[in-house]
This record gives C-alpha cells, sequence and structure tokens, in this order.
C-alpha cells in the first residue's frame, strides 16, 4: 500500500499535550534529571509534553506570548494540562533588578489574566496548575551575583511573598496550585534543592516532579495508549491493527 493511501485511510494521530509554560526553571526541566524529562518519560505513548520554558522572562512578558502560543483554533483542545511556573524573576528585587522585577500586584494580575485566556480559549480551571516560584538560598544566589560583577538581587522572604500572591489567585480562580516555596522548606536545610540558590539541582527537580505527577495524574490517568502494543498488531494485517 502507498504511504499516501495509508495516510488517507487512517485517522490523524494527534497526540494529546502537557505544556510547560514558564521561566528558566522551565526551560531546563528537558536537561539530564529534569522534572520536564521525567514528566514526559512517564507520559510517552500517552501525550507530548512540551516545553515553553524562556529563560528570564517574568509575568509581564509571559502574558503577552501566551495568546501566540494557544489559540482556540489551532491547539488549545489537544491541551490536557498546562503549567504556569513565574515569579522567580518577577520577585527580583527592584533598586538591584528593574527589568525583571514586577510589583506584586501585577505579578497577581498578570497571573489572572494568563488563567482568564486560557478560559476564554476554552483551556478549563481544572486543566491549569499554577507552581510558585522555589525558595529562594541567598548565600548561594549572592555568590552566582557576585561571579557576574552583579549584587544578590533577590531575597526569600520577598520571593515568599510572591509565593503567597500566587497561591491566592489559585485559590481566586479555583486552579490547582503547587506550592513550592513553601513545600520545599518544610525540610528546614532546603539547600540541596538548588543548584545555585535559585535553580533546581537534580534533587530539587525530583521533588518538584513528583509533587507535580501527584497534581497532574488524575488529568491524564484516563488518556489512553496510543497505538496498540507491539504484541497486540496483527502481523499477517497490519492495516488492520494500525489504521
Amino acid at each position: 500500500m502507498a504511504l499516501a493511501e495509508a495516510g488517507a485511510r487512517g485517522r490523524l494521530l494527534r497526540w494529546p499535550r502537557v505544556l510547560l509554560f514558564g521561566d528558566s526553571i522551565t526551560e531546563y526541566s528537558f536537561q539530564e534529571n529534569g522534572w520536564g524529562a521525567y514528566l514526559a518519560d512517564r507520559l510517552v505513548r500517552k501525550c507530548d509534553v512540551v516545553n515553553r520554558g524562556i529563560s528570564g522572562y517574568n509575568t509581564r512578558w509571559a502574558k503577552l506570548i501566551l495568546p501566540r502560543l494557544i489559540t482556540e483554533s489551532t491547539s488549545a483542545d489537544s491541551i490536557v494540562a498546562i503549567t504556569i511556573f513565574f515569579g522567580a524573576n518577577d520577585s527580583a528585587l527592584k533598586d538591584l533588578n528593574p527589568k525583571q522585577h514586577v510589583p506584586l500586584e501585577e505579578y497577581a494580575a498578570n497571573l489572572k489574566s494568563m488563567i482568564q485566556y486560557l478560559k476564554s480559549v476554552d483551556i478549563t480551571e481544572d486543566r491549569i496548575i499554577l507552581i510558585t516560584p522555589p525558595p529562594l538560598q541567598e548565600s548561594a544566589w549572592e555568590k552566582a551575583c557576585l561571579a557576574k560583577g552583579d549584587k544578590l538581587n533577590r531575597s526569600n522572604a520577598t520571593t515568599g511573598q510572591y509565593a503567597q500572591a500566587c497561591v491566592q489567585v489559585a485559590k481566586d480562580c479555583g486552579t490547582d496550585v503547587l506550592d513550592l516555596w513553601t513545600l520545599m522548606q518544610k525540610n528546614q536545610d532546603f539547600s540541596s534543592y538548588l543548584s545555585d540558590g535559585l535553580h533546581l539541582s537534580p534533587k530539587g527537580s525530583s521533588f518538584l516532579a513528583a509533587q507535580l505527577w501527584s497534581r497532574l495524574e488524575n488529568k491524564v490517568s484516563a488518556l489512553p495508549s496510543l497505538l496498540p502494543y507491539w504484541r497486540d498488531v496483527d502481523h499477517t494485517n497490519p492495516e488492520a491493527s494500525l489504521l
């Protein structure tokens, strides 16, 4: 059978998608031992995990990009879940990092704006998971800043205010939320969760993946495996199994 004929007979295979939208902590999540790679491995044959992390970005910029990533006509119906993971840059101290800093009230408003946009393209609240920024290990991050000729430009207490705002937005909007800032500090020495005081170490990535899976599993549990197991393919008539 010609490939064109097979394509005409078979239904188009469309993988559902889990979209990861965030800053560098999301962008780096497909690195070795990354939390995004873990999810992709768990969900292979069920859906694609799509990384849309953009290093250095804040919610002010993210809300402008989101409508260019997802539109009702092209992609929204295939998204089974989306994570929105911003705040590590928004919470940068204004005096020391004015380019990335976003005021707390605007940060909350931007998150709400993104949720409202997703709802406008029929991605309902139950498919949205907000993730707060992780805690900041100030001494380690200060070393990273000094190595670049900068001063310490974030604080854990300020990051915590943004995390609380993220949790409140989730309550107000009816979405899931993963309060990473609080959960990681239940173990008082959270430094092992971070590679440089800000970004996740392999241990932190594993922690996030496990916490996120517990919130994501119910959203994807009903998804079937795409295409039959190879032993179930009729080898004498594969078209009957695969088209």
